[in-house]
Formats: structure tokens, C-alpha cells, sequence
């Protein structure tokens, strides 16, 4: 008998949520690290950013035109026009060379930065210039309104406003903020380095040609993706035949690896005599967590600790493992750079009926999407825990509850998204 009455064969089913709070204890926060702003992208903000200075930080043009002050038009109009000197030409990136005086006014360009006399710019189109003795003269031919088409200082965010908050997750947008704060280097959580190992005499290299009986490792692939996609780092240990005492050893120097926060294995979960992984959490000087969980696919994934450092094993059936990532790893990681540690879920109408019918939860790689206002979802491809194909084309994994019925097109389902 092992720990908590564990057996290969006599295990004790525990609910999905159940499993997952059992996890979630023992993970802690990552450390924070600073990165250049190019390996940010896609990291997760380990502190609040503030303003340096205001956005902007200058009086802007809206519109390529003439910077004026405003009293010097408003006696303006068709009949009688009034004419301002032209005395500065300001680009973008320049600033005004002259100050203006009444009866004056300066070429503007978008962007670039206003006269501090200017109150307002008047827009190109609106205006003509006229040569009058070797001087240049714009014609204005209505009043402005003081304030038009010149973007004041701390118009979009004042020094100080935090602008992104810690746990945000960099896109192309905070992209944009960061840089023009000027944020060379972002301070982001360091990404959890994770051991990905596969079991199995029958795993084929991805380089190897097709052998009879055999098959290639595509889910060391497929969960260094996931990984990726989930804010850590998948450190990629290979693959060793079914032999205990080689698995053990290589699990063992990952278990003692100071470098390696999580250890995830594919294979070798179930009650087979050649399932390496269950003779390993029956006989470890670990924890363990769990060994059943009442779901499909996937029931026989597995987790434990040691010293603190979480241990997972996966089923070899690729929809398994991936569901089984999804369900558990991904959590895990989320929850080590400030996530929540949770399942995001909505609520969806089942766009066709689903007849099978299990005394588990079933997770149910699907899509879904919006129409007319309603969020619909359907199964993609075989809902085996042994099918790959439909990884490819699913963005959700729709939750279909224990059932003797199985459920009718339109009833409504929580989905997990992708």
C-alpha cells in the first residue's frame, strides 16, 4: 500500500476544482527581473508603471497650418480679411525659433510643437499666402476659437498616473506606452522554467521516419507550446523508454534542480504494467496529491510535491495531456506570476446536440464564437482522448456535465477559454 492508500489499481476520484485547490498552496510568487523592452512583449508586468511626465509633454499641432494667437482674428472675415506676418516655419521635432508678436504667425506642421503665444492653429486649407514687398502674408478670413487643434500638456495622462498595473500582460498597446514613457528596460516576473520529460519505448524523434508500432513525441512539443503560451519557459529534457529506475533518476536531479520550478511528464499515468510514472508516485519521497480526477478525458493525471516543487503527470494520449495542462499546469504558472489560478470561463449555447453520456465531466476541446449577440460553441473533431487533430482548431474546451441524456442544441454550457 502506498501513501494515502494509493494503488495502482484502487484510486479515489476527486472533483476537477478539488484537484486544482489542492495545487494551488503550495505555489508561490515568482521573482521579478528586468528585461529590455523588445523580450517584454508578451511578459507579464511585475510593478504598477507611472507616468514620468506628462502625455504630452509639449503643446502639440493637431493639423499641418498656421499657429496664431486668436485676438489677432477675431475681427476676421470674408469681406475684410486680416493678414498675419509670417516669421517661423516649424516642423516636427523642432521648436519655434521666434516668439510671436501681435500680427504674427508661424507655419506648423502636425505634431510638432506650438509657439507658447499661440493659442490656437488655424488648418491649411482655410487660409492663402500673399507676397506683399519681400514679405510673406497669410490671409484669415473668419475668427478661431482660442484652444482649437492644439493638444494641451497632460492632455492624454498627467505625471504620475499609473498608466499599467502590475500583472498586466504586455501587448501591443502597453507596447506603445511604454515606449513613449521611455522604458528601455520593463520590469516583468521571471518566466517559470518548466522540465517537459516524455515516457515511452514508443516515441519516435520528430526527425525519425515512421517506424511500425511506433509514433512521434509531438506532445513535448505541443506542451512546450502550451507552456510558452502560458508565461513560462518549457525546458525540453527529451524522452526515456519505460524503465522505472532511468525515469526516477531523471526525475529525481529535476526534483533537486534549484533552476527548475516545475517538472511536467506525458505518459506512463494509467494501470498498464509498462505505466512508469504511476510505480514512481506510488514510491517517491514526495507528496501526493492526486492520482484520479472525475473528468474525460484525462482521468488518470496525477500531481504531487516535493520540497515544495510541484510534480505533474500527464496522460500520453495527446487530448488528455492537453486537457489535462490546460486544467491544472496552466493554472499553476498563471497563479506563479500573479494570475488568478483560475479556469477563465463564459457560459455558451451548445450550437448542436451531444449525446454522449459519462458519469464524468466531460472537457470538450470546441469553439465558439458570437452571433447575433449570443455566444455559440461546438465540438471540433473526434472527442478522443486520443485524437490530435481537433488541438488545432479549438479555442475553448466546452464542459459538458455528468449525463445519462447526453445534451440538446441550444441548453447552456460553461466553456474554459484557450
Amino acid at each position: 500500500m502506498s501513501e494515502k492508500g494509493f494503488t495502482r489499481f484502487n484510486r479515489k476520484a476527486i472533483k476537477v476544482d478539488d484537484a486544482l485547490q489542492s495545487l494551488l498552496p503550495f505555489v508561490s510568487e515568482i521573482e521579478a527581473e528586468s528585461v529590455g523592452i523588445m523580450e517584454a512583449i508578451g511578459r507579464r508586468l511585475s510593478q504598477d508603471i507611472q507616468t514620468p511626465h506628462p502625455i504630452p509633454h509639449f503643446r502639440r499641432s493637431g493639423y499641418d497650418g498656421y499657429a496664431v494667437r486668436s485676438e489677432d482674428l477675431q475681427n476676421a472675415t470674408r469681406q475684410e480679411p486680416v493678414y498675419l506676418n509670417l516669421v517661423d516655419n516649424i516642423p516636427c521635432g523642432e521648436v519655434p525659433s521666434v516668439s510671436l508678436k501681435e500680427g504674427e504667425t508661424a507655419r506648423i506642421m502636425t505634431g510638432a510643437m506650438a509657439p507658447d503665444e499661440a493659442d490656437t492653429v488655424v488648418m491649411l486649407e482655410a487660409t492663402d499666402q500673399v507676397e506683399d514687398n519681400g514679405k510673406t502674408f497669410v490671409k484669415f478670413t473668419k475668427p478661431v476659437k482660442s484652444g482649437a487643434n492644439i493638444t494641451p500638456i497632460g492632455e492624454e495622462t498627467q505625471q504620475g498616473e499609473v498608466l499599467l498595473n502590475k500583472g498586466k500582460d504586455i501587448d501591443s498597446g502597453d507596447m506603445a506606452v511604454l515606449s513613449s514613457l521611455g522604458f528601455d528596460n520593463v520590469p516583468v516576473y521571471k518566466k517559470p522554467k518548466v522540465a517537459v520529460l516524455s515516457t515511452g519505448t514508443e516515441l519516435l524523434d520528430v526527425s525519425e521516419p515512421l517506424e511500425p508500432g511506433k509514433i512521434r513525441n509531438s506532445n513535448t512539443y505541443m506542451l512546450a507550446a502550451q507552456i510558452g503560451k502560458s508565461g513560462g519557459e518549457p525546458i525540453l529534457i527529451g524522452k526515456f523508454p519505460d524503465d522505472v529506475d532511468v525515469a526516477k533518476e531523471r526525475i529525481n536531479n529535476l526534483l533537486h534542480d534549484d533552476e527548475i520550478d516545475i517538472i511536467v511528464t506525458t505518459g506512463g499515468v494509467s494501470v498498464g504494467d509498462y505505466d512508469i510514472m504511476t510505480d514512481i508516485f506510488l514510491n517517491w519521497e514526495g507528496h501526493t496529491l492526486f492520482n484520479k480526477i472525475m473528468m474525460r478525458p484525462g482521468s488518470v493525471t496525477t500531481a504531487g510535491v516535493f520540497n515544495g516543487k510541484l510534480l505533474f503527470g500527464l496522460s500520453g494520449n495527446p487530448g488528455a495531456c492537453f486537457v489535462g495542462f490546460e486544467l491544472f499546469a496552466k493554472p499553476v504558472i498563471d497563479r506563479m506570476i500573479d494570475g488568478a489560478g483560475e479556469h477563465p470561463k463564459i457560459t455558451a449555447l451548445l450550437e448542436e446536440d451531444y449525446l454522449k453520456v459519462n458519469a464524468f465531466s466531460r472537457f470538450v476541446r470546441g469553439r465558439y464564437e458570437v452571433k447575433e449577440g449570443k455566444v455559440w460553441t461546438r465540438p471540433v473533431g473526434l472527442d478522443q482522448s486520443s485524437a490530435l487533430l481537433s488541438m488545432k482548431d479549438a479555442n475553448c474546451l466546452i464542459v459538458i456535465p455528468p449525463t445519462k441524456t447526453g445534451l440538446k442544441a441550444g441548453e447552456q454550457v460553461e466553456v474554459i477559454l484557450l
